[in-house]
């Protein structure tokens, strides 16, 4: 009997885990090494005290998927976790005031199935609604186009005579929160993915999946039992070297392959980092029985319900953020809260904590797509994943799966194996 095949992985986020959980499923025999004392790279939680075992856990940043994320829900289910995840058939846009505004499915076939919705927004006119859904239909007929990575979605919206307020209270706060980009910036290829597959691929695509545990609790090391006994976790264990005689899959941050394979000689220099900031905020009672809202004109852009008290607020793209002090942030945050939540004029703040994520993502700008390097190196036993790989998607928990399916998937093909 032909001995086990063996594979090292480097990374413990989502890339090296999904490529672990596929290629723990033919066989294989895996070691995957993290540095840090977690699994889950930067989509992850963390103890408030670290000192104190005891201490509640809080997610760096509330990281959420759309139903349409197939290959990172079959992950969950491998994992175990699948029913940890919380969908929702409605989107709520809150404006200033405390309006809301919901968008949710209709009884009518995709790609109509959101019509209703649109033609039921608040903050657009009823010429800025048919616009909407006109532009929306344009996507799905010009998703093909050759030249989309040419062009930001910024110009696109633009060659469409996009209004000013339908750019700032709908086209931006999807674009935003799904790229971590400006469209201004960001290219419009994965911009009208996040549409055309997102909002209008099925009738469901478009519902927003929460986990309903802390992110810890989705990539903990006990996950290693569920992905088979032939998988074995390494928590704490750097690796500063890539053995040459090993089968390895490096799923680490694109900033750090070039010193672990500086022969793979990849345009990394092209890639940046966008930011993430998270605020966690604990108030004396309940401020909204929202369990979600995309915050309209405001810095905050989304807040979330984690608890009776216990809110988070992400703002993604967050350049401005960056440089301003805790208590900055967290008056900026308290205040939007209270333009939107009248409960929350009243409420006193118990606690607060900032989590600045400075290297959340990739920017997805033109030209970058043709960069991204496919799982195959010019090294026969080495291959890449991550988030900023070749996956077919921007930077997201899917693109991650994705690519770290894609990595095993030729790992196995190598070996005349098929994932």
């Amino acid at each position: 009997m032909r001995a086990p095949q063996k594979v090292r992985i480097i990374g413990g986020g989502l890339a090296g885990l999904s490529a672990a959980a596929a290629l723990g499923s033919l066989g294989w025999e895996v070691d995957l090494h993290e540095a840090k004392p977690f699994l889950g790279g930067r989509a992850t939680s963390f103890p408030v005290h670290p000192g104190d075992p005891d201490s509640e856990r809080i997610d760096n940043c509330q990281h959420v998927l759309l139903r349409c994320c197939d290959n990172l829900m079959d992950f969950y289910r491998r994992a175990g976790v699948a029913q940890k995840v919380k969908f929702y058939d409605r989107i709520y846009f809150v404006r200033p005031g405390g309006a809301v505004d919901t968008l949710s499915r209709g009884p009518w076939p995709k790609p109509l199935h959101l019509a209703g919705a649109f033609l039921r927004l608040g903050f657009l006119s009823m010429r800025e609604k048919l616009a909407l859904i006109a532009d929306l239909q344009a996507i799905e007929r010009e998703k093909d186009r050759e030249d989309l990575d040419r062009i930001t979605m910024g110009q696109w919206l633009q060659s469409r005579g996009v209004s000013e307020n339908t750019y700032r209270r709908f086209w931006q706060p999807i674009l935003v929160s799904a790229l971590n980009e400006e469209p201004e910036i960001a290219s419009a290829k994965p911009a009208f993915q996040v549409f055309w597959q997102g909002l209008m691929g099925t009738r469901t695509s478009y519902e927003m999946g929460v986990p309903a545990v802390p992110l810890a609790d989705l990539y903990s090391a006990a996950l290693e039992r569920r992905l088979g006994e032939n998988v074995r976790v390494h928590l704490r264990s750097r690796v500063d070297e890539i053995r040459p005689d090993e089968t390895t899959i490096l799923a680490v941050p694109f900033e750090r392959v070039s010193a672990l394979a500086p022969e793979l000689a990849l345009p990394l220099e092209k890639f940046e980092h966008v930011p993430i900031t998270g605020v966690h905020l604990w108030f004396d009672r309940p401020i909204t029985e929202l369990p979600h809202a995309s915050l309209l004109d405001r810095t905050m852009q989304w807040m979330f319900r984690r608890g009776d008290s216990y809110v988070q607020c992400v703002v993604s793209a967050s350049r401005d953020l960056i440089g301003q002090s805790r208590e900055q942030i967290i008056e900026t945050a308290v205040g939007d809260l209270r333009d939107f939540f009248p409960d929350a004029a009243q409420a006193k703040l118990e606690r607060a904590h900032v989590v600045k994520e400075a290297r959340a993502t990739f920017s997805v700008t033109p030209g970058l797509e043709a960069d991204r390097p496919q799982p195959r190196t010019s090294r026969p036993n080495l291959f890449l994943a991550g988030d900023w790989t070749d996956s077919g998607w921007p930077a997201t928990m899917e693109g991650a799966v994705r690519s770290g399916y894609r990595a095993a998937e030729e790992v196995a093909g190598v070996s005349g194996l098929v994932v």
